[in-house]
């Protein structure tokens, strides 16, 4: 078989950007997945090159010349960054493929693109791909293993391709793991709800929990889990095992209903020292928190109490909702979100815009059947800039002007200031400084503002929410463009727009195939 000389490249940025966010934290955005590919071509004999790509490299430059294949790796706001660059090699008469997020939510539109396009990805499918790779013109082709693999290379072995990444990182350096793939609760509008949930092999974790105590004094990990702690008397005894207490700091996304304070006291003693738990929604939206039959303002209570009492333990908190939920009426679920800062004045509010991926979640499918997705450009669907849904129970107009209003609130000098000094830790106090005043605060309300302005001002951007209009707005394509940069003269003329209800088109194709 030839050797082959591959690229394999990570998007964690849109495009070219020399912000001081980008350059501090962009690299420790880092995903497993480019990373394991990269390992599994190696072991297949081939020569391989990874780059993370933080939006600060050339990537014409940072890649060795005459490759073969690249694999690209990309969420679906980086999306059209990737089809400029599979276009661009493409021209050079390399072969391409995406993974990652968007792959999964959108492969029917991906594979106008590139050559091949992945699903849930096994070693198998990748040998068979360098065994048989070749051009695929007009139309690429799928390629899906069913589901995820039952073990993955680990840290140790995927060291290789992270040391460079964590090099990018001038301060915190942050290394990815997983413990679990999937998720047991069916959130229907979660890409990860049809996701069988797995945990992975807990010698391994071990081996690689070893392996960074030979690398960093206090190694810095983040859990890639969906839901980590799932099976938590295991994962706490594997990192126990061979973990002296707080050794290590360690990041994760888990469900309240997970932590308990008995865990907590637990996750402690281990070294965690930030959790991301997903409150969703004051009225109906799932489980995790166990408090499903309780909402309002008793909600508002427990789950008050219930933060709080993890900030005896944890000293950061990031406590996640969705805006804009079908069971959202009025100006409640706002004033409730406002309720909860005042009593939980340390957690770090993360709001992210009800967004329909694609084919991923099965909530989508049902709005596509009732003609509410809108055909926003990939690049505003990262969950915070662009909400690709019609509301059920608010006129647009209205909708903005509660987002707004929360997000003031949100990001005032007094919850700042009482935010501040609600907080332990000087890092944990910067941390939520930088943030409200970052793009995720002031720069997510500025946006916010210019779209509630084009709602009122101009009638073309409004028939395009009310999906009366097909055609994109110049204050998005014009966006696009500067962030693209050098590759917009890549992205493909008919890139900017896709078919919103491509997953309902298939359905229907199947049924009557």
């Amino acid at each position: 078989m030839k050797r082959l000389k591959i690229g394999v490249i990570d998007l964690v940025a849109k495009g070219p950007t020399g912000t001081l966010w980008a350059r501090i934290m962009n690299a420790n955005l880092a995903s497993i997945m480019p990373q394991v590919v990269a390992t599994w071509c190696e072991e297949e004999g081939h020569e391989v090159s990874l780059i993370c790509y933080t939006g600060n490299e050339d990537l014409k430059k940072e890649l060795p010349g005459n490759i073969d294949l690249v694999f690209i790796s990309s969420f679906t706001q980086s999306a059209l960054l990737a089809y400029a660059l599979s276009n661009y090699f493409r021209q050079q008469g390399v072969v391409t493929v995406l993974g990652g997020p968007h792959a999964r939510c959108y492969p029917d539109d991906s594979i106008k693109y590139f050559d091949y396009v992945l699903g849930f990805t096994h070693k198998s499918t990748i040998t068979e791909l360098l065994n048989n790779y070749q051009a695929q013109r007009p139309e690429g082709i799928q390629l899906s293993a069913g589901k995820h693999p039952v073990s993955l290379p680990g840290v140790k072995e995927r060291w290789k391709f992270i040391e460079p990444t964590l090099k990018k990182s001038p301060f915190l350096k942050i290394v990815p793991m997983i413990a679990s793939m999937g998720c047991p609760y069916a959130c229907p509008f979660c890409i990860d709800s049809s996701v069988p949930y797995q945990p992975l092999n807990y010698d391994a974790i071990k081996e690689d929990l070893r392996f960074l105590l030979t690398k960093f004094k206090k190694p810095v990990v983040a859990w890639h889990d969906p839901n980590f702690g799932i099976k938590f008397s295991e994962s706490a005894d594997a990192i126990a095992s061979v973990a002296p207490p707080k050794s290590f700091r360690f990041i994760g996304e888990s469900s309240l209903s997970i932590l308990t304070e008995d865990h907590l006291k637990t996750m402690r003693q281990l070294g965690f020292v930030a959790l991301l738990p997903g409150i969703e929604s004051w009225y109906d939206l799932g489980n995790k928190s166990h408090t499903s039959r309780v909402t309002g303002e008793e909600k508002v209570k427990q789950i008050s109490e219930h933060v709080n009492m993890i900030f005896r333990h944890i000293p950061y908190v990031q406590t996640n909702f969705v805006l804009g939920l079908d069971s959202d009426v009025g100006s409640g679920p706002f004033e409730l979100t406002k309720k909860f800062i005042d009593k939980t004045p340390a957690a770090f509010p993360g709001y992210s815009l009800l967004t329909a991926f694609g084919e991923a979640a099965p909530l989508n499918l049902e709005y596509q059947k009732e003609s509410r997705v809108l055909a926003f450009p990939f690049y505003f669907l990262n969950n915070h800039l662009a909400m690709n849904l019609k509301p059920k129970n608010y006129e647009w107009l209205e909708f903005y002007n509660k987002v707004i209003d929360l997000t003031e609130y949100t990001f005032s000098m007094k919850s700042i200031f009482n935010r501040f000094r609600a907080t332990s830790g000087i890092t944990a106090k910067m941390m939520n400084f930088m943030r409200a005043i970052s793009s995720e605060g002031y720069g997510r309300l500025k946006f916010f503002r210019q779209i509630r302005d084009n709602l009122i001002h101009d009638n073309n951007f409004r028939d395009f929410f009310e999906g009366e209009s097909q055609q994109l707005p110049s204050f998005y394509s014009n966006i696009i463009k500067k962030s693209l940069g050098i590759w917009w003269q890549w992205l493909p003329q008919d890139a900017l727009v896709h078919d919103q209800n491509a997953y309902l088109h298939k359905s229907i194709n199947k049924a009557t195939a």
